[in-house]
């Protein structure tokens, strides 16, 4: 599983189409440990660009803020699954809560 996690100012970045970086995380789902993690700096944001990015980077998973609706479409369309609401806290803490099924979700705080 490789999971994308949207990044600023080390931790997650509340909305995703402004980050400054994103962290990807490869998991082994038998003993839910991070394998391997890398950065990369985003491709320039406009619309239905960061969802094919991921896809690229081999993203199936990402976990994010807040996302607006047709971001959520185009995520899904490119086979990545959507987590939104999560709290602004280290990538290393959200993947560990996804990966032991404890990760606290609140509400989307995109509203477009």
């Amino acid at each position: 599983m490789k999971i994308a996690i949207p990044m600023a100012a080390g931790q997650l970045s509340m909305h995703f189409g402004h980050c400054e970086e994103f962290l990807l995380a490869d998991v082994d789902e038998q003993t839910g440990q991070i394998t391997h993690t890398a950065t990369l700096p985003p491709p320039a944001h406009q619309p239905g660009v960061l969802p094919a990015w991921l896809h690229e980077q081999g993203a199936n998973v990402i976990i994010a803020g807040g996302m607006g609706q047709r971001a959520q479409q185009l995520f899904v369309q490119n086979g990545i699954q959507v987590v939104i609401g999560a709290a602004a806290l280290p990538a290393e803490e959200l993947i560990q809560a996804y990966v032991d099924g404890t990760l606290q979700t609140g509400n989307n705080i995109c509203d477009h």
